[in-house]
């Protein structure tokens, strides 16, 4: 695994890098094993260069923030629903849905929380 000499505080359930075995699971210490291996460097720098790189690393939007937006589109369109002419057609229905929770087709284009359009 590890060309390094064990720290001194190194025991018998401490592997060499002084990684405590319950911080992290057997799969976690094998893919970063195959990584300290593919980039030739020791576990305890591949641990180290790993969690300066997630470190810099920005989220993207998070999962609830996304799933939360879905949502009130998906409530608001079904109020939306009852509340539009039910004598008008299924198409009209769906593009007065459409400009109420998307937004004016002049202004569309303008929301950075909407993903881009297909041209």
């Amino acid at each position: 695994m590890s060309d390094q000499p064990a720290p001194p505080n190194a025991t018998p359930d401490t592997p060499p890098t002084g990684i405590s075995s319950g911080l992290l699971d057997d799969a976690t210490l094998e893919a970063v094993d195959a990584w300290a291996a593919r980039n030739r460097v020791t576990r305890s720098e591949a641990i180290g260069r790993l969690v300066r790189l997630g470190l810099t690393v920005v989220p993207a939007a998070t999962p609830a923030r996304t799933a939360r937006t879905g949502r009130a589109i998906e409530l608001a369109a079904m109020q939306i629903d009852q509340l539009i002419d039910p004598e008008a057609p299924a198409d009209e229905r769906d593009r007065r849905i459409a400009r109420l929770t998307e937004g004016p087709p002049e202004f569309v284009d303008a929301r950075v929380d909407l993903p881009k359009r297909k041209s």
